[in-house]
C-alpha cells in the first residue's frame, strides 16, 4: 500500500489551496441543477455510517474508507450499491487517488479521528458532514472552524435534532417571552450502563486492569490506522473495537460525546451558551486516567449575553441519584431518564433527548398554551435530517446547515471544557483566547502536545502570534 505522510499531502494540496477560488467538484460548482448527483465518499463504512447512507441515498456513493474491512458491506442489504464502491483502508489514500471523483465526504469514525479525516477532506476542497461530537479536543474544534472560513466548503455536524421542528419551536417560545429570563438549565441522561463484555457487545465496557491487556488483533483490522493521531504502539484490546471505544479517554468522551450533543443542543442554541467563565465538577463517582466516570454532575457559568440574563447550565449523567429533581410544577408523571429542563422566571420548560417535543412543566398550563395558539413560526423548518440539509446547501437549493462548523465548533468547545472538569475535577476558569487560566497545566489537553507524524493537521491555519495556538 502507498505510504502517505503529511509532507506529501502538503505538496499535493498546496496547488489546490494556495489561490483558493472556486473548489473543484465532480458535478461542477455549488448550485448545480437539482437533478445532479453528488459523488460522496464515506470515511468509516460501518455502524453509524448507516445514517449517512440513508441521508445520501439519492446521491452517488463512490468510495468507502475503513480501517476494518469487515465494515465495508455491513449495510449492503439496505444499500446494495455499496458492493460496487471502491474501498480503501486509509482515507488519505482514498482522497489522494480519487480527488477528482469526489465532491463531498461523510466522516463516521470514532471521535479521536474525526478531526484528521475532516481536516484532510477540507484541505482538498471537499464538503464535509461529520458525526457528533465534532472533535476530540478544543483546539481541533477551533481549527475546523478556521478551516471552514479558509476553504469555503459546506460543513455540517450530523446532529439530527438540530433539523427537527421542536428545537425551532423552543427558540420561538423563548423569544416570544413564554419563559421570561432563563437563569438555570439542567440536561441529563441516565447511564452509562456498563455491561460485562461476555454478556454481549454494547457501547460501555470496563477493563479488569489498567492499562488494558493486549488482545489479538482481528485479521480484518488495521490497528495502526485505527489509532490515527494517537500514540503509535498502543496495544489493541477487544474492548476498543468495534463500537465500544467511547468510554476510553484516549478515543471518546463517554456520554458527554455520545448524548450531550443531542440533549443540550436546544439550550445551547436557544440561550447562546458558548463561552463559559467557569466550569466546575460538582459530583463524581468512578473513572480513572483511562476511563470516564460512572457518573458526574458538571456546572457551567455564563455571563450576560446581550439581553440574556446570566445563566448556569448543568450536565448530569449516572444512576438515578445523579438526575436532577423534577420541578414543583412538573405534572407529567415520572421525570424522563433524559432531557433538558429550563427554569424561567415565568415558566419551566422541557425538551427531550433529541432537543425536540418542547413542553411546559405543568400539563394543564401546556394544554391552555396550545389552545391559545403557539407563537408565530419565525424559523424555517428543515426536512429530511442533517445529511439532506447538507446536500441541499451544497447544490445551492437551501441555506447553510444549522449545525455548520460556525455553530458546531463553539458548541463542541463548550462541551469539551466540561469533559476536562469531569476528568480532572475541581474548578476551571476559562478565557476564550487564553484557555484555562487558573490551572495552566490542563492546557495540554486543550491542545495535545504531541501528535503522531503524518497526522498533524491544521497548524498552518494559526498565526505565529496566536495566543490560543500555543496551547
Amino acid at each position: 500500500m502507498t505510504k502517505i505522510n503529511r509532507r506529501n499531502f502538503v505538496k499535493i494540496t498546496a496547488l489546490a489551496t494556495a489561490a483558493f477560488a472556486p473548489v473543484r467538484f465532480a458535478i461542477g460548482k455549488a448550485g448545480a441543477p437539482a437533478n445532479s448527483r453528488l459523488n460522496v465518499a464515506m470515511i468509516g463504512a460501518g455502524n453509524i455510517a448507516g445514517m449517512a447512507y440513508g441521508g445520501c441515498r439519492n446521491e452517488n456513493i463512490v468510495a468507502l474508507a475503513d480501517v476494518d474491512s469487515s465494515m465495508f458491506h455491513q449495510h449492503a442489504d439496505n444499500h446494495p450499491h455499496l458492493l460496487k464502491c471502491k474501498t480503501f483502508a486509509d482515507f488519505r489514500v482514498m482522497l489522494d487517488k480519487m480527488e477528482k471523483e469526489i465532491d463531498a465526504v461523510c466522516i463516521n469514525t470514532p471521535d479521536h479521528t474525526h478531526f484528521s479525516a475532516t481536516m484532510h477532506a477540507m484541505e482538498m476542497g471537499k464538503h464535509v458532514c461529520t458525526q457528533k461530537p465534532l472533535t476530540h479536543n478544543i483546539w481541533q474544534a477551533r481549527t475546523l472552524q478556521k478551516a471552514k472560513k479558509k476553504y469555503k466548503v459546506v460543513t455540517n455536524m450530523a446532529v439530527q435534532g438540530h433539523t427537527f421542528n421542536g428545537i425551532r419551536q423552543m427558540k420561538e417560545w423563548y423569544e416570544a417571552d413564554v419563559f421570561g429570563q432563563i437563569r438555570e438549565v439542567h440536561s441529563w441522561i441516565e447511564g452509562p450502563k456498563w455491561r460485562d463484555f461476555a454478556e454481549g457487545r454494547s457501547f460501555f465496557h470496563k477493563s479488569d486492569v489498567y492499562p488494558p491487556k493486549k488482545s489479538p488483533i482481528p485479521g480484518s483490522l488495521n490497528w495502526d490506522l485505527w489509532l490515527g493521531p494517537n500514540e503509535a504502539g498502543t496495544v489493541f484490546n477487544e474492548l476498543y473495537h468495534p463500537k465500544s471505544w467511547r468510554p476510553f479517554n484516549a478515543f471518546g468522551n463517554g456520554l458527554f460525546g455520545d448524548w450531550m450533543p443531542h440533549i443540550a443542543d436546544a439550550p445551547v442554541w436557544v440561550l447562546d451558551l458558548f463561552e463559559p467563565v467557569t466550569v466546575e465538577l460538582i459530583r463524581k463517582e468512578g473513572g480513572n486516567d483511562w476511563m470516564v466516570p460512572d457518573g458526574n454532575t458538571v456546572r457551567w457559568d455564563f455571563k450576560k449575553r446581550g439581553s440574556k440574563a446570566p445563566c448556569t447550565f448543568y450536565w448530569h449523567n449516572g444512576d438515578r441519584s445523579f438526575m436532577p429533581k423534577a420541578p414543583e410544577s412538573w405534572s407529567w408523571g415520572k421525570l424522563p431518564n433524559r432531557g433538558t429542563l429550563y427554569f424561567g422566571d415565568k415558566q419551566v420548560g422541557y425538551t427531550d433527548n433529541r432537543s425536540n417535543n418542547p413542553r411546559l412543566a405543568d400539563k394543564e398550563t401546556m394544554k391552555a398554551f396550545k389552545a391559545e395558539g403557539y407563537p408565530e413560526e419565525t424559523y424555517e423548518r428543515v426536512a429530511g435530517g442533517p445529511f439532506k440539509e447538507w446536500i441541499r446547501a451544497i447544490k445551492g437549493e437551501g441555506p447553510e446547515p444549522g449545525a455548520n462548523f460556525d455553530y458546531a465548533a463553539p458548541y463542541t468547545e463548550m462541551m469539551l471544557i466540561g469533559v476536562l472538569a469531569a476528568r480532572f475535577g475541581g474548578r476551571i476558569e476559562w478565557h476564550p483566547k487564553k484557555g484555562i487560566t487558573n490551572r495552566p497545566e490542563l492546557n495540554r489537553y486543550v491542545r495535545p502536545e504531541k501528535v503522531r507524524e503524518g497526522w498533524d493537521y491544521g497548524k498552518g491555519l494559526w498565526a505565529k502570534n496566536s495566543k490560543f495556538a500555543r496551547y
